[in-house]
């Protein structure tokens, strides 16, 4: 009887291999490329419509050491018969939490519709965010900033609509947020108007943009040109009307086939009567958020890729920047600066989406960034 039993069981077994090898090699295949046998999540992005958990370690030199998880969920378009490559709609979801105390969580949606002839984006988000701030220009504050709270809820939406066939779109967005700002100490911040201390922020912006990417969310190729301005409206429920006006270029050229150069130019101008954490500042990798800010902010900065082996790229960066504190006297504040270096790795072949870490020197400290997409993505 035992006998008999023992050999159902290695019969039994012997059934079960032939399924369980089939099932390991239909998962394998699933995380591999048909055409380069590399692991790949271009399938289980579109025939599963996969989820992509995104784990970053927060090391931004504004808030230090932290942590964020987030959730990217791809939904692919229905298949044409011209079997074309279709963008698909993204939704993602997170939170974070820095050792200095800043937390904060979110989600949006980015939709492509129409064939791309329509884009839509959607955010959402809370944050408790502990920032410094280093006021506008060399002054003492440059120094000895002061330290602060902001509570801020924000909600966006816009739409963006192309002209005809060409690389052209225009459109607009509405945005409300609500703003509440605590000094640690004092009780104050210096040269702060205290109005912006509990504010709420309603208003309309107007888009223009260029853009022929060949590749959205990791271009190694095209231009894309922007320009758009954000007016707060009383009317619209603003505790008072301010605006900005926001310009950037960026641009991707081939320059043998391993190796692509990227080009970013910035520049952000605002009017008198902005909340101080609205200022326009210096946004490099390896700068402090709000480090450097003024009335009108520059900056230039350049990606080198180099494609190394089969999906793996090594890329060099490095920019400049600098601020105009008031442009009433039009002289410039502190120049800010960075370099660095970092890789990447082809994740999602049909997407062209790349993710990897870069490492970048300010003019003041170290910091190191899980990048997902383009580091420039906006």
């Amino acid at each position: 009887m035992k006998r008999n039993r023992k050999k159902f069981i290695i019969i039994f077994v012997a059934l079960l291999i032939p399924f369980y090898v089939q099932s390991q090699q239909k998962e394998t295949k699933l995380f591999k490329d048909t055409i380069d046998g590399a692991f790949d999540i271009s399938r289980w992005l579109f025939e599963l419509n996969g989820f992509i958990p995104v784990v970053s370690v927060i090391t931004e030199p504004a808030l230090g050491f932290g942590g964020a998880l987030a959730g990217v969920y791809f939904l692919p378009k229905e298949k044409t018969g011209k079997n074309e490559f279709r963008m698909p709609d993204i939704v993602g979801a997170g939170g974070g939490y820095a050792h200095n105390g800043t937390w904060f969580a979110g989600g949006g949606y980015a939709g492509f519709w129409k064939d791309d002839r329509i884009r839509y984006r959607g955010l959402f988000g809370y944050g408790d965010i502990n920032l410094k701030y280093y006021g506008l220009g060399k002054g003492y504050l440059s120094e000895d900033p002061a330290e602060f709270n902001i509570q801020s809820l924000f909600f966006l939406q816009q739409l963006t609509f192309r002209i005809g066939e060409t690389p052209f779109m225009l459109g607009g967005k509405y945005f409300l947020g609500k703003t509440e700002v605590a000094a640690f100490e004092a009780g104050i911040i210096p040269e702060v108007d205290q109005r912006d201390f509990n504010l709420i922020n309603s208003g309309l912006g107007i888009i223009m943009e260029y853009e022929s990417f060949n590749n959205i969310l990791s271009p190694s190729k095209g231009i894309r040109v922007h320009l758009d301005y954000a007016q707060s409206l009383e009317f619209l429920g603003s505790d008072r009307n301010f605006g900005r006006l926001t310009f950037f270029t960026i641009g991707y050229f081939p320059v043998t086939s391993r190796w692509h150069s990227g080009f970013r130019v910035e520049s952000m101008l605002a009017s008198s009567d902005t909340p101080f954490y609205s200022m326009p500042f210096i946004s490099l990798r390896g700068v402090p958020v709000l480090r450097y800010q003024g009335e009108l902010t520059m900056l230039a900065e350049t990606e080198q890729f180099v494609n190394v082996y089969n999906r793996w790229s090594m890329v060099g960066f490095g920019g400049v920047g600098t601020t105009i504190p008031s442009l009433d006297d039009f002289n410039f504040g502190e120049p800010a600066w960075n370099v660095g270096f970092g890789f990447r790795y082809l994740l999602a072949r049909l997407l062209g989406l790349q993710m990897g870490m870069d490492i970048a020197r300010g003019p003041e400290d170290f910091a190191f960034y899980i990048v997902f997409g383009s580091s420039w993505l906006k």
